[in-house]
């Protein structure tokens, strides 16, 4: 077993134009002095990693790599959710995902989807430059919008839905492949990959590919009803990335799983900060140290009462109390006997 790497803090949700959230020196000496370890980095801001120049000089992620690591942190994964959410985006989808692109290919889906793809490749090549075994992303959606079945759904809708999904995502997968690190799909609502079953349907369409990994964040099942724990023990093999996010569903007699079109605030299910809500943890990571998980926890800010920077604050703490520093012995060590085949089989009778 490997003890989990951590705490560790995804930058996404606190990068901002306001001092220390607005270069990567501020950032890096903010999360050092909350105890942080590592950081997990989005890649569309250029005042925290060029993402081009990463992937096309070593010297660069080099530069990146020590500058980080002189507040004694260390990247755990480079992010593209943005990015990745684009390689598939259904035509009703398309004025709100132009947000997510840059200016010059707005209005045009397919100039881009070709974008988003680049930067996918840009990631992998990036991720092997600075030393990293996984990337975390989204898978996009064609079908989001016919998730639940009413009106019917014509018969193979969704399996050539997931045909495209993978003749999309095949040729990047390779590009991780060959730059030998794991593609981690979070699986989130609005991503055509947003649980177990299409999770194992994108698989069987990608043949399986030894790289079409997970990103496992309890917080988005509690608010689908599925069993988070069992769920590791389905998919273990391809856990390689972890968000520690807390999550809650309080369901009414007015509203349960669907939200009721309410505020985040106002919804049954909603997400909090780490201890805040309902996901057992404990037994998470225990999980996770069972089945000898190598990476980060990395802790995903996303409360809809809870001020950012106490979340943050409280969040390193609650993940170093609840990493396991796994045995290197078992407990009955001290009873233990010497290999003996002749006793052994004295024993056995023979």
């Amino acid at each position: 077993m490997t003890t989990i790497q951590g705490p560790a803090v995804f930058l996404a949700q606190f990068i901002s134009d306001e001092a220390p959230f607005n270069s990567l020196d501020g950032i890096c000496k903010w999360a050092a002095d909350l105890g942080f370890k590592g950081i997990q980095m989005p890649t569309l801001d250029t005042r925290f990693i060029d993402l081009q120049k990463a992937a096309e000089s070593k010297t660069y992620a080099d530069e990146l790599k020590g500058k980080i690591a002189s507040y004694g942190l260390e990247i755990t994964e480079l992010s593209t959710h943005l990015q990745g959410q684009l390689v598939a985006v259904h035509p009703a989808y398309d004025d709100f995902f132009d947000a997510f692109a840059p200016v010059n290919v707005h209005g045009n889906s397919k100039a881009r989807q070709e974008w988003a793809v680049q930067q996918l490749k840009y990631a992998a090549k990036a991720s092997q430059n600075l030393g990293l075994n996984a990337h975390a992303t989204f898978s996009g959606s064609l079908l989001w919008q016919y998730f639940h079945p009413w009106p019917q759904r014509p018969p193979g809708l969704v399996e050539d839905g997931f045909a495209e999904l993978a003749k999309r995502w095949l040729p990047i997968l390779n590009e991780f492949d060959q730059n030998g690190v794991d593609l981690c799909y979070e699986i989130h609502p609005g991503e055509d990959l947003f649980d177990g079953e299409t999770y194992e349907m994108f698989l069987k369409a990608v043949n399986n590919h030894s790289r079409a990994c997970l990103l496992y964040d309890p917080s988005h099942f509690v608010l689908q009803q599925l069993d988070y724990i069992q769920y590791i023990d389905f998919y273990h093999e391809r856990i390689k990335a972890f968000h520690v996010k807390d999550a809650e569903f309080n369901p009414t007699g007015k509203q349960g799983t669907f939200g009721g079109y309410q505020s985040w605030v106002n919804r049954a299910g909603r997400y909090r900060s780490p201890g805040d809500g309902q996901i057992d943890f404990k037994t998470i990571f225990s999980k996770l140290a069972q089945y000898d998980f190598k990476g980060w926890a990395v802790m995903e800010w996303e409360c809809c009462i809870k001020n950012q920077e106490d979340g943050a604050r409280e969040g390193a703490e609650f993940i170093k109390n609840h990493i396991i520093k796994v045995t290197d012995k078992a407990f009955d060590d001290f009873a233990a006997v010497e290999t003996n085949k002749a006793f052994n089989r004295k024993n056995l009778g023979l």
